[in-house]
This record gives C-alpha cells, structure tokens and sequence, in this order.
C-alpha cells in the first residue's frame, strides 16, 4: 500500500499503525498541503516514520496547493506544526529527490502486487497522477480514502475538510475507474480509543507507542479533554485499519459526487442512497455517477483493538 498524507494529528496515528501492522507493506508515502503547509507535512511524516522506528521508506514532497483554491491549512486543529505542537525533534531522516507523482508512479507500477492507495488528505496529488499517469490504475487494486460524509460535514454543514480543501481533485478521484472506498465523517467520527487506553500509551517507554499517546491526548473525543475521560478518536488511522481488517468496516455501494459550484455546498460529497430515482432522473435523465463502496458503519471496539495491539506490539 501507499498512504497520500498531509501530516497531521490523525495522519501521525494511521502512519503509525501502518508501519507496524504486519499484514501491511507500506511502500512510500506521499505529502500534499492540508492540515499544514506541505514542507510541514514532510518534516511531521519524516518525524513520525523515525519514532515508529520504520524502515527506510520513501517519502516525497507533492502539490503544495489545492488545483485552484488557495491552501487553507488547519492549524486550529492540528496546532502550529500540524503535530499538536508537541515539541517533536527535528527527522533524521530526509525525503526523496523526487517529486510525489513521480514516486506515486514509480511505485505503483514497479510493484510486484497491485496496491492499495490510502489517501487521508485533500487528493491533489492523486488527481495530478491521474491525470499525468492513467496507466497506473492497472496495477491499483483500490483506493481507499478519508474524505467525504453522507450527512453532516465539518467544514462546513456539508462538506468534510479533505474534499472541501480541494472538492475538483475529489471529483478527478471519482474517474479513476478503479474501486473505491470512501471513510468518510460517518464512520470517522465513532472510532474513539478510551481514555485508560490513551493514558497507558501515554506512559510507554516506547517511542512510537508513547507518540500514539500524546496524539490521542490532542484529538480529545468527549468535551472535558482534561476529565476524567481523557479518550481520543483514531480519525484517519481507521481508515488504515479498514485496509488491514475490511470486515471491520460496513459499506454500500452507491452513487457519489462532488458538488463543485460555488456557495455553501461546494465540496458536498452527494451520496444517493434513495432505493429507486426521483423526478428529476425521470423528467431530466440520469446523471453520470460513481459507484463508491460508501462506509455507513463500523465496529468500533474491533478497530481500537486492532489499532492497540498493532501499534503496542
């Protein structure tokens, strides 16, 4: 597999778990502008591969804005360095020397075994390498990416943050002609590690297991983070458990696309789950849409498992 980031509290988390899981093999992973500029997102991943303690895996520097709209970093969220302001030593490790399209390409297509392309960030860099490149689909098994909500957004009343950062990227996404699973904000939101779990992370000797901690301990999922209940949702890094254990995730598959014009829904992602068309496919015809494997449920106690074991070892 290979993860597309804009490292990021949630992002640091799905990287963890991704180089630790034995049943996955990450192949590189790729940085586009998102949670923070994208330079701050190459340093936070450089970062995070050197406490998980990872192997030599290739990362790359991609589009550092969104195809039109200028950048709209998160900072709010994932503090001034993306990384929850933790005071994280700079990377031993640096980047490759070339750009994420070019290693996005490269990697597809020189695997032995399709991939699995996780993008948890705005999908900049993934419609740069459809666009430039459509011949890697065929060695893409499916592109699994957060991003999206069937109900309410948070970005706006409608759209989630990832497609609203770049909604024409999500909808070049939607082309792809590969299968494609959306975790979105329904699912996203429920997986929520309990606060005796984050604080045991937390208090690790270990460098990756502890880091897990401290990222949890910013993504505060109750509205008392310094109560009793200190737990933290998983966010991203469900979507890599989801890679890594599929049943765990309850999907249908329907039409999705990307609302693009201007006003409150741009970057809606429509999600037709009516059982039979409406009037307007009746008296206006039926509108090109994707099928997308769209996550409605999700086992969390599955999940949080999965994620402490693989993470603690």
């Amino acid at each position: 597999m290979i993860i597309d980031c804009d490292t990021g509290v949630d992002d640091a988390l799905a990287l963890l778990f991704a180089v630790r899981h034995p049943g996955l093999e990450l192949r590189a992973v790729t940085c586009v502008a998102g949670n923070t500029d994208v330079d701050g997102v190459v340093r936070n991943t450089l970062t995070v591969l050197d406490q998980a303690g990872a192997p030599d895996i290739p990362v790359a520097r991609g589009a550092e804005r969104p195809l039109i709209e200028p950048a709209r970093p998160a900072r709010h969220v994932h503090g001034q360095d993306g990384m929850g302001d933790l005071g994280l030593p700079a990377p031993a490790r640096r980047p490759v020397d070339v750009d994420a399209v070019t290693l996005l390409r490269r990697e597809i297509l020189g695997s032995p075994r399709p991939v699995t392309l996780i993008p948890t960030a705005p999908l900049t860099n993934i419609a740069l390498l459809l666009r430039t490149h459509p011949e890697v689909t065929r060695n893409i098994e499916r592109i699994v990416f957060m991003g999206g909500t069937a109900g309410t957004g948070n970005a706006t009343p409608v759209a989630e943050f990832n497609v609203w950062h770049d909604p024409e990227a999500a909808a070049v996404l939607l082309t792809a002609g590969v299968s494609i699973t959306m975790y979105g904000l329904d699912v996203f939101t429920r997986v929520v590690v309990p606060g005796a779990d984050v604080q045991r992370l937390r208090a690790s000797t270990e460098a990756g297991a502890r880091l897990a901690g401290e990222l949890l301990a910013h993504r505060p999922a109750g509205p008392d983070p310094d109560g009793d209940d200190p737990s933290g949702g998983l966010g991203d890094a469900g979507a890599v458990c989801a890679v890594a254990d599929p049943a765990g995730l309850g999907t249908r598959r329907l039409p999705v696309e990307v609302a693009l014009a201007p006003g409150p829904t741009r970057g809606q992602t429509i999600v037709d789950r009516r059982p039979r068309p409406g009037e307007a496919e009746i008296h206006g015809g039926i509108r090109e849409q994707t099928l997308v494997d769209v996550g409605l449920d999700v086992d969390v106690d599955r999940y949080v498992r999965l994620y402490l074991n693989t993470v603690e070892g």
